[in-house]
This record gives structure tokens, C-alpha cells and sequence, in this order.
């Protein structure tokens, strides 16, 4: 029952994106809008107004929301209405009817039903939308919304019915002729996304009352707890539903920005300052409360499947239309406004501060990429991860190997306290003296060390210590615990539910915050180095200053519930109070330090609290408030006086064989025809192709090779660049369907060459545009063109063009073919020419054979059309020049980087990481790491020249 724009993540970009659309429609001609008759009176700021994809702007009309419409008596009624209501009058009859043994396991399928029709079901046209216009393409194709006087809708039948049906729920200003297709297209979505919500509820509510039941022998006092906590819990839930639809209205709740967008600035107040994604996270407490007042563990544990399947429909379905809407990436800087910055870059440079920032790459040391946090960036080559992991596997062992005796369980737990504390006070000390006079710092470049040889070991020092403070938390936890007995007896079973919900809550407070702050705020980045940058409150950080200081300290409490033990009770009170302790007096201080009054002093949830007290009260509170303020400006005056006065006086696959290019012929086609592909020849069917050629790949050559030596007069195989588009013509009968189209394949991967064998996996263009739902289509450059007829011509023939390129072209080194296959099926009718793929491997022309020294600028000239390549050639991201930067495409979608650092592997015989890619953002910084790493690895290349081994090509990942 949410929408997109329920992601308050999102919010300042939605406002941002409302404003410009109504900056955009309002001055639009008015000879433009639709559906405007009968608004004359009413004032033009008051309407909102919507854009479809192809710019029609129009008058959005009001709706109402789906309860009011279908339980109102006072709303219009309709067929559709009828029909809801009459299947959830089946689903009550049936919670009446069925035998008590069957009405468990029907209605649990019911509501399973209803929820993968809404996570599934919704999810999947949603997201067909979103990226292809799959609905809107429905409706355009079977004419639902064309009229019959037309003569172009085959089932006026339809088309009446859909008129009748939506001009009955909104008779005041809409016009169904009128109204854009994408806004006819979203009315209909909506009845049936009406249907699975209601139904879905419902289903719900029924199995919990035929579940409910009253345990045996349970007191009155937990009884009225229990039902008490349970209405409040439901009582929020409304609350919060209800609050979200006066934020988002009805565009919104029912995802109207899959279809057309508005011009209306949507403030995300209310519940939006509560928590992120309010609908989907709090906005379930009511299924917790109805479990309560159930008092089943099947309707628990339902409610929790049903809240998980609504969280991975927001990730897979919402998250990635809002990303894709509301924050495209920005535009890539070019050249000329390169240049302007210029000047403002040699003023900062200026002003640097003896203590470099880090995450900021001189010429002489590449920008830094070697992320520590997360099992991605775990490298058994890196001290620090091999010893982490060597420390937690001894501990692991002596966990499992000692007995479970009470010596040795105060042993696990004063080893865990004492971890504890030097997490929390030690590294806390360390710290506190780095912000007050650099001591850290200090002891490195006391060695001759640097201060990003510092920042390094710092790091290692607090992972290791955040790790095995963790680590002797859970084997203390393991000393503790002991199985139950009896799961179904007493508070067993609830107490590991509750439990592993708030160790959940802790990991998904911890990931939040690493993704927030990145590593350099995970690791205290602002204690090392003077930061000027300004602090921006997003993702967690929107709703809380400190989430550590209640939840992010959940999972201990979740451990002590688990064991139910009283040592691991105190060990979580414990690090519960270090950890505001160390907010408070290491954290907090210095952050005043360094940001004074930037800091926000009240988070969104600490607002709308304060806006939802008493009046009363909150006049008592805002005066205190106030002689808050005024002391804790004072305090900043002071600091920022004192921080004045310190500032100012501290001044590549190696080639298939050649047998294997000349097993066909110049032209192949097919000798046996299927029984379906009667009338439909294959010698009339043709593939050519044409793409950029490789020449020279300023590979090296002895001098004593001739073209005939060096590639074979009889192959023809033609050899195109790495990532450039490759343009297929084909020519056809003139009556060949419609649904023909083109793949690309391995040469090697179809043993048949009547029948393709494997998926093609996105990789195909269809003929003909507008015969298939998806942005296919895109390919196509010419289609149907008619050939001139010659003498010997049997048949009328056709052909066309198209191009593959992007996502369409396979990212690694191989031979490959184009296969035409018939009517939307995998016969294959005609097969290209062979051709290969290959990246040029560089060798410097001026250098020795050791090629120990490297020219920079040829490296720049040979890497540049390969990274243009691998960027798709797209202006918005790839580069002109070797000093542009990348797109911001670059950061956000990895496969980039990764057919670069493929491509540089094989051209240069380097391999880098693909996070180098935007962490350098320009060939020029590539090239310089190229070169760099070049003569760092020149013996090793010397060595290896001297052998007489040959480097194979990994084929690179098909992920791709």
C-alpha cells in the first residue's frame, strides 16, 4: 500500500524535482492542457498539473483513496466496486463456512497468495514500467482507450465499459477521451492494485481470527497487557497510514510516478520525520499488534514473512525507480568547464594544510581504494584482514573446545568486558588526545612516517579492536547460552524472536551508517585531518543525530534476551553506557570543535516529537529550549574565538585457430527446413557486419612477417575493437514475420547450426520495431527497406540495419557470430561471418625490450577510444580528452569500471581493482597509474619476457 516516494531518503530530490516541473508546466501554453473544461472558475494555483513522458501537460483531477471509494456510501459506485466487494464477501463467508480443521491452512494461502500478488505481481508490472512503458505499451497496443467512432478498436465493448467505470469514480473534472493515455493507463492499474490491497488485508485479518486464542493459564494482568499493547500498536499503524497519505496523496500512494509526473511539492513532514520509509518499516506495527492480540506464533511468523517481502519489494522495485527518477546521475563535466574551475582548484592547493586530505590523490600516490569494512574488501595479502581472521578463528576454536563450566564461562565473559572497555575507553583516550593536540599523528612523523602512514594504522588498530570486542561478545553469548528445552513452553520462542529482531536492528543501523558516512567517517576520518567539508544529515542521520546511542546498540540487548543470562544482561548495560559515554565525551566535543554551530541540534524525529506535545507543554519546553540556546551560544562563540586564535598561530583470449575460421564458408545457411518454416527459404536470408576494425594495436613486430604471414590470405575473419558497436545488415524475403530478429553469440557456444541452443541473454535486436515490449527496439536503424529487384531475383526482398552495442555486445575477448532466427523463435535462418573481438596489446615503440620505460602520452592515446569503448561512447559519460572526467555513471554502476580494468589488464598486462577507475575519473590519472605500475613491475616483466611461456586469457565474467 506504499509508493515510491515513500523513500524519504529521496525527499529533497522529489521537492527538487516537483519545483522544476512546475517551474516547466505553469509556463507551458495553455493551449496545451487537457481535461481543463469546467475548472474555469477554479484558480490555476490551486490545480495540479501532471507531464506525461512525451510532454503533454494536463490538469491532474482529484481522487480520492481506495477505503473512502469503496466503503464511503457517499462516493460514486461502479462495477468494479461490486466486484471487490463481492470477493471479499466470499473471503468472510468463507472464514464462516469452512470446517475449523481447514480454515487455518486455506486462509494462510489466501493471504500468501495476496502478498505475492502484491510483492510479485505489483512489483513486476511496476517494474516493467519503470523501465520499458511496459503498461502504457499494453494499452497503446490492444486500443483500450481509442474510441470506437474511430474505427480503429476492435472491442468497443472495453472500451465502454473502462469509460463508464472511470468517469463514475471522478465525475467532477476528468474526461476520459481527453485524459493522456499514461494517466487512463495509471487509472486502470489502480482498481487493481484496489483489488490485491483489500484483499490482502483482509486475508490477513481472517487468518488472525481464526487463529486467535487465548493461551491456557495465562494471568488476566498479561492478558490486558497483551490486547492493550496490541490496539496501540494497531491504533499507530493507522495513525501512520493515515499520515502518509496527506503527505503523498494519491499520485504517490499509488505510485503515479511510474506514469506521468506533477509539478506539486510534496513536504515530507509527520511521519516522514519518524522514520526512513515510514509505510514500510513502522507502518507495519500493525501486524505485530494483531500477532499480540492473536496470541499465535503462525500469525507471528507470517506477519514477519509478509514485513520481509515488503522490504525486498522496496529494494528491488521502488528504490531503484527513485534512484532512476528523482537522482539521475549529474551530468559529466566537459572540457571548457574544466577550465573554469581551474583557478579556484590552484587557490585550494594553496591553502592546503601540511596534513593532506585523504581520499585525495597527488601526482605521485594514486587515489586510495583499498576499502577495510565488508567481506568484498577482504584481502588475505592486507596484514590487517589476515590478522583479524587468525584472532577470531583461535577464538572460535577455544570457544568450541573448552567446556561450558562456569570458570571457564567468567573467563569468555570478563575476556569480553575487557574488550570492551578498550574498545570504548582505550581507543577513546587515543582519540581524544588525536583531536586536542594530534598525539597519533604526532608519534608517526616522530619515525619519519607520513600522516596517511598514521591514518593506515589507525584503522588497522580500530577494526581489529571493533572485530575482536564483537567477536568476544558472541563466543561470551555461546559460553552463556544453552538450548531449550522445550521451545513451546513459557517465553522461549518469542524471546529468540525478539531477540534476533534487534540484532537485525543493529546491523541495519551499523550498514546505514557506513553507508552514510563512508570510511572515512567510520573511522573518525575528522580526528586525522582538518576537515572544511559541511555536514549533510541524509539516509539514518535524517531521523537521528546518534542512532549508536539506542539502536545501534540493539543487538546486545537481543544477545541477553537469547541467553536470558544475567552476565550477558550486565555486559550489554555495560556497553550500552560506555557507548554513550563515549558519544558524550569524545565524540560530541569534538565535533563541536570542528563543525561549531554547523551541527544540527534537533534531528527529524526530535521535531516532530516537540511539534506533537500539549500545548502546555510545549511552552514549557520551547523556554527551555531557549536558555539552551543562548548557552550553547555562548559556548560556540567561545569555541570559535578559541579555534581562531590557535588557527592563526599555528601556520586479452589468445586468437581461435584458423581451422576453426574457414570451417564455414563466406555465406552459410541452412540446408534443412523445419516443418513451421515452410514457404520461408534460408539462401534468401543474409547477415553482414561491420564494425570499427583493429589496425596496428601498436603491437610490436619483428619486421620479417609479410601480411600474408602474419593473417592468412584465405581467412577473412575481420578483428573489431573491444567495446565498439558492431552494425549487422540483413536482408529477407519480403514477407518474412515480423517477429524475425538478430543475436549475438560465441562462435563455440551452439553446437547446431539450425537450431540456437543457448539464451542470448539480452544480447539480440529484433527486425522489425514495435513487435516486441521491451526497449529492444532501441537497435534498429533501418527496417523493411525494399532491394532493387535484378534479372535473376525470385523473390521480393527487404533489408535493414541494426546496431549492437552497450549491453547488447559481450565484454570479453572471442570469436563471435550473428544468428537471424525466425518469428520470434530460435531457428536460425542465416549466420554471419565469424568475427573476433580483441583488445591490441600496447608495447612502447621507443623503448628497450625490457620496455622498463613507459611514454605517458601513448599510453594516454591508446587508452583513451578503449575507455570511450568500454563507456559506451555516451557524451554523458565518457570522455573527449584524456583530462575530462568520467560521467557519474562511472561510481554508481560498477560494470563500467570493470570492462575497463578487463580491457587494461589485457592491453598493458596490469591488473587493477575496478574501484581505481572513478576513484582516478580521468585517462590522464589512469594512464600515470598505468606507467607507475609499469616500472614498479619491470623486472617481474623482464623475467617473464625471458620465458617462454605464454599468458592465458581468462574469459571475463558473462555479468557483464
Amino acid at each position: 500500500m506504499s509508493t515510491s516516494a515513500d523513500v524519504t531518503a529521496a525527499a529533497d530530490k522529489i521537492r527538487q524535482r516537483a519545483q522544476t516541473s512546475a517551474s516547466t508546466a505553469t509556463n507551458e501554453s495553455t493551449d496545451g492542457l487537457t481535461q481543463t473544461e469546467g475548472l474555469d472558475d477554479e484558480p490555476r494555483s490551486k490545480r495540479t498539473y501532471g507531464r506525461t513522458p512525451d510532454g503533454t501537460v494536463f490538469v491532474v483531477p482529484t481522487t480520492h483513496d481506495m477505503v473512502s471509494q469503496l466503503l464511503d456510501p457517499r462516493e460514486p459506485k461502479n462495477l468494479s466496486d461490486a466486484v471487490v466487494l463481492a470477493i471479499l464477501a466470499l473471503h468472510i463467508l468463507a472464514a464462516y463456512m469452512l470446517p475449523w480443521g481447514l480454515k487455518r491452512p486455506v486462509f494462510a494461502a489466501l493471504f500468501l497468495f495476496w502478498r505475492l500478488s502484491y510483492n510479485v505481481g505489483i512489483g513486476y508490472l511496476l517494474t516493467v514500467q519503470s523501465k520499458y512503458k511496459l503498461m502504457v505499451t499494453w494499452a497503446k497496443r490492444w486500443k483500450l482507450f481509442e474510441d470506437p467512432a474511430t474505427g480503429n478498436n476492435p472491442r468497443p465493448w472495453l472500451y465502454n465499459l473502462l469509460k463508464n467505470e472511470l468517469e463514475a469514480k471522478i465525475p467532477a473534472d476528468y474526461k476520459f477521451d481527453q485524459a493522456p493515455l499514461e494517466y487512463n493507463t495509471w487509472l486502470v492499474f489502480r482498481r487493481v492494485v484496489d483489488l490485491i490491497l483489500m484483499c490482502d488485508f483482509v486475508s490477513y485479518c481472517l487468518f488472525a481470527i481464526v487463529c486467535g486464542h487465548k493461551p491456557s493459564g495465562e494471568a488476566p494482568s498479561i492478558t490486558f497487557t497483551r490486547w492493550a499493547t496490541g490496539i496501540i500498536l494497531v491504533g499507530f499503524n493507522l495513525w501512520v497510514k493515515l499520515d502518509a497519505h496527506r503527505v503523498v496523496k494519491d499520485y504517490a500512494w499509488y505510485w503515479g510516478d511510474f506514469f506521468y509526473l506533477i509539478e506539486q511539492e510534496l513536504t515530507f513532514d509527520g511521519v516522514f520525520e519518524m522514520a526512513p520509509h515510514p509505510m514500510y518499516s513502522i507502518g507495519y506495527a500493525g501486524y505485530y499488534g494483531i500477532s499480540m492480540m492473536a496470541a499465535s506464533y503462525d500469525v507471528l511468523f507470517i506477519s514477519i514473512l509478509a514485513h520481509a517481502a515488503q522490504f525486498a519489494f522496496l529494494v528491488i522495485v521502488e528504490n531503484p525507480h527513485i534512484e532512476k527518477i528523482y537522482n539521475p546521475p549529474p551530468p559529466r563535466m566537459r572540457a571548457e568547464s574544466m577550465l573554469s574551475d581551474t583557478s579556484s582548484q590552484a587557490q585550494a592547493q594553496a591553502q592546503e594544510l601540511p596534513i593532506e586530505p585523504v581520499g585525495t590523490a597527488t601526482r605521485d600516490t594514486p587515489a586510495p581504494v583499498h576499502n577495510i569494512i565488508g567481506p568484498g574488501n577482504l584481502d588475505l595479502f592486507r596484514t590487517i584482514d589476515y590478522s583479524v581472521l587468525l584472532l577470531v578463528g583461535y577464538l572460535a576454536a577455544l570457544t568450541i573446545v573448552t567446556p561450558r563450566t562456569p570458570l571457564f564461562q567468567g573467563l569468555f565473559v570478563a575476556h569480553a568486558i575487557l574488550w570492551r572497555l578498550w574498545y570504548s575507553i582505550g581507543l577513546g583516550v587515543i582519540l581524544t588526545m588525536q583531536s586536542k593536540e594530534k598525539m597519533f599523528t604526532r608519534h608517526f612523523v616522530k619515525y619519519g612516517e607520513s600522516a596517511g602512514e598514521a591514518w593506515r594504522q589507525w584503522k588497522g588498530m580500530y577494526h581489529l579492536s571493533m572485530t575482536l570486542c564483537h567477536a568476544s561478545f558472541i563466543a561470551a553469548c555461546w559460553k552463556m547460552y544453552s538450548f531449550p528445552a522445550d521451545w513451546s513452553s513459557g517465553w522461549a520462542l518469542l524471546k529468540h524472536i525478539v531477540g534476533m529482531s534487534l540484532i537485525l536492528l543493529q546491523f541495519w543501523t551499523a550498514t546505514s551508517i557506513y553507508e552514510s558516512l563512508g570510511e572515512f567517517g567510520w573511522f573518525y576520518g575528522d580526528f586525522f585531518f582538518d576537515s572544511t567539508g559541511k555536514l549533510t544529515y541524509k539516509s539514518i542521520y535524517r531521523f537521528l543525530n546518534n542512532p549508536e546511542r539506542v539502536i545501534g546498540t540493539a543487538g546486545l540487548w537481543g544477545a541477553a534476551l537469547i541467553t536470558w543470562s544475567r552476565a550477558i544482561f550486565l555486559m550489554a548495560l555495560v556497553g550500552h553506557l560506555l557507548t554513550l559515554a563515549f558519544i558524550s565525551f569524545v565524540e560530541k566535543p569534538h565535533m563541536q570543535k570542528v563543525y561549531g554551530r554547523n551541527l544540527r541540534h534537533e534531528a527529524g524525529l526530535t521535531k516532530f516529537i516537540k511539534r506533537s506535545l500539549p500545548p502546555p507543554v510545549k511552552e514549557w519546553q520551547m523556554s527551555v529550549d531557549k536558555v539552551l540556546d543562548e548557552t550553547r551560544h555562548f559556548v560556540d562563540d567561545f569555541v570559535e574565538a578559541a579555534r581562531s586564535k590557535l588557527a592563526a598561530g599555528s601556520s586479452t583470449i589468445v586468437r581461435d585457430t584458423s581451422a576453426l575460421f574457414n570451417k564455414y564458408p563466406a555465406r552459410l545457411t541452412l540446408s534443412r527446413i523445419a516443418p513451421d518454416l515452410a514457404g520461408f527459404d534460408p539462401k534468401y536470408y543474409t547477415l553482414s557486419t561491420q564494425g570499427t576494425t583493429l589496425v596496428g594495436a601498436n603491437e610490436r613486430s619483428t619486421g620479417k612477417e609479410s601480411a600474408s604471414a602474419r593473417v592468412p590470405k584465405a581467412v577473412k575473419t575481420q578483428m573489431y575493437e573491444y567495446g565498439a558497436p558492431i552494425r549487422v545488415k540483413w536482408t529477407a524475403p519480403a514477407n518474412h514475420s515480423k517477429k524475425d530478429w538478430v543475436g549475438l553469440y560465441m562462435v563455440t557456444d551452439n553446437r547446431s547450426r539450425d537450431v540456437t541452443e543457448v539464451p542470448s541473454l539480452g544480447r539480440w535486436v529484433p527486425t522489425c520495431p514495435g513487435e516486441y515490449d521491451t526497449t529492444t527496439d532501441q537497435g534498429i536503424l533501418t527496417a523493411n527497406e525494399p532491394v532493387a529487384r535484378t534479372k535473376n531475383s525470385e523473390v521480393d526482398m527487404v533489408q535493414g540495419e541494426m546496431v549492437f552495442e552497450g549491453n547488447k555486445l559481450w565484454w570479453t575477448q572471442g570469436v563471435f557470430e550473428f544468428r537471424y532466427h525466425h518469428g520470434g523463435g530460435h531457428h536460425v535462418m542465416s549466420i554471419s561471418e565469424p568475427f573476433e573481438v580483441r583488445i591490441g596489446k600496447f608495447y612502447d615503440q621507443d623503448s628497450e625490450a625490457d620496455h622498463k620505460d613507459v611514454n605517458e602520452c601513448e599510453v594516454e592515446a591508446a587508452l583513451l577510444p578503449v575507455v570511450r569503448n568500454c563507456l559506451d561512447r555516451d557524451p554523458e559519460i565518457a570522455p573527449h580528452t584524456v583530462d575530462e572526467p568520467f560521467g557519474a555513471h562511472v561510481e554508481r554502476d560498477s560494470k563500467y569500471a570493470r570492462r575497463v580494468v578487463y580491457a587494461i589488464q589485457h592491453m598493458f598486462g596490469i591488473e587493477f581493482a575496478p574501484a581505481v577507475v572513478p576513484a582516478d575519473g580521468n585517462v590522464k590519472k589512469l594512464a600515470w597509474r598505468i606507467c607507475n605500475a609499469k616500472q614498479v613491475l619491470a623486472p617481474y616483466s623482464m623475467s617473464s619476457s625471458n620465458g617462454s611461456s605464454t599468458p592465458t586469457t581468462e574469459k571475463f565474467p558473462e555479468s557483464l
